[in-house]
């Protein structure tokens, strides 16, 4: 029997914070550490590359509302409005979260940033579906869900947003479940080590991405990134 971990097919194990009662101090460290591992592996630029391919030859006096799912603690939100002020953007952003709890860490580290905002909304209810918006954004957040509950979910998605979706997310890949694993020795976070291991296994192939893009009838682009992530961007046909 091998000793390696099996990434043939998805893992549908859940995460510690896919528990939407999920609070306190060792949340707010999660989200803080997921911040920073989040820098450190260069997957805030995977987003923000993505986000100036979907904004490529826009008018920039024009609004844009961007949402970001599954924001957590926001810093990409925070990130994505400085990019915006320095190259002379209008960008209404809102960060979607299942969590209240989450949502309201984010809004107290956000107070500085006049077009963010934050609202705890279930990606899959009417609330959302009532939203109106430009552009999707999504950062390791679409691995937590099943093949077919991502083609109903994107299809209508993709066709409201006119700018697009732009995905960040995980690479399921040995090697990178093992550089996961020897990360861990440096983080004092149950949640974060656990959920970080599972996230891997819960990732992607190329050719799934591939599949969900065809059976959603959308453009895509898809092209791997360091530390094995996927940029995966969406556009109407």
């Amino acid at each position: 029997m091998s000793v390696l971990v099996n990434t043939k097919y998805r893992s549908e194990a859940e995460e510690i914070m896919d528990d939407l009662d999920y609070n306190g101090p060792i949340l707010h460290d999660a989200l803080d550490k997921l911040a920073k591992i989040n820098q450190w592996l260069g997957g805030n630029i995977v987003t923000i590359n993505g986000l100036k391919k979907a904004l490529k030859n826009h008018n920039k006096s024009e609004a844009i509302t961007i949402i970001d799912l599954g924001c957590g603690g926001g810093d990409i939100l925070r990130e994505i409005s400085l990019f915006g002020k320095k190259n002379d953007y209008n960008f209404k952003l809102i960060g979607i979260d299942a969590n209240p709890h989450t949502v309201n860490y984010a809004n107290s580290l956000s107070q500085k940033y006049d077009n963010v905002s934050f609202e705890a909304i279930d990606i899959f209810s009417d609330q959302f579906n009532n939203l109106e918006y430009d552009l999707v954004l999504t950062t390791l957040f679409l691995h937590h869900f099943k093949e077919d509950q991502l083609v109903s979910f994107l299809k209508p998605v993709l066709q409201k947003a006119k700018l697009g979706i732009v995905v960040n997310d995980l690479h399921r890949h040995k090697l990178a479940y093992y550089l996961f694993k020897l990360l861990c020795t440096t983080i004092k976070n149950k949640t974060i080590v656990e959920d970080g291991l599972t996230s891997v296994l819960r990732g992607f192939k190329r050719e799934e991405l591939t599949t969900i893009s065809e059976q959603i009838n959308a453009n895509y682009q898809i092209q791997w990134k360091w530390a094995f992530r996927f940029q995966w961007i969406l556009k109407q046909q």
